[in-house]
């Protein structure tokens, strides 16, 4: 059954803070094999004008995409999360994360289409720090496969 179109345009109230941690993202660039001395060394992250380290562009997703599940979750909305594959990711980045960034991430329902049967919902969240900037923009694209008929 098709996904209801009325919702898009929705927008959930932003999330709590997630504060930023060094050991998060020295973990993150070790984990996806990025070297990059900005991402664990404060001294290098300094010499390129940065207060502390900075994040690899993509560590965001693990805040955007827990913000996601407002919208994965909310009963309304009727998504059979049990279904769902990751089918695109996006950013659109203002400044580079940084430890000790506390973020904010508010979810919007950009679209919702039906195709062959699967249901794409796309989710734009909007992540700022503390003091109102805007940090980046993520876009999720989830795809709720279609049932098998029997």
């Amino acid at each position: 059954m098709a996904l209801d179109q009325s919702f898009v345009g929705r927008t959930y109230p932003p999330t709590p803070a997630y504060e930023v941690g060094r050991e998060k993202i020295r973990e993150f660039a070790e984990a996806v094999g990025d070297t990059n001395p900005a991402y664990t060394d404060p001294e290098a992250a300094k010499a390129l004008g940065y207060s502390d380290v900075i994040a690899p562009p993509t560590f965001v997703f693990s805040i955007t995409f827990r913000a996601a599940g407002q919208v994965i979750q909310d009963p309304q909305l009727g998504l059979d999360y049990s279904r769902v594959v990751h089918g695109d990711q996006k950013f659109a980045h203002v400044r580079p994360v940084r430890a000790g960034d506390r973020l904010t991430v508010t979810s919007t329902i950009e679209g919702i289409k039906s195709m062959a049967g699967n249901d794409i919902v796309d989710i734009r969240g909007e992540v700022h720090d503390e003091s109102g900037e805007h940090v980046v923009t993520a876009w999720t694209k989830l795809v709720a496969r279609a049932a098998e008929e029997a």
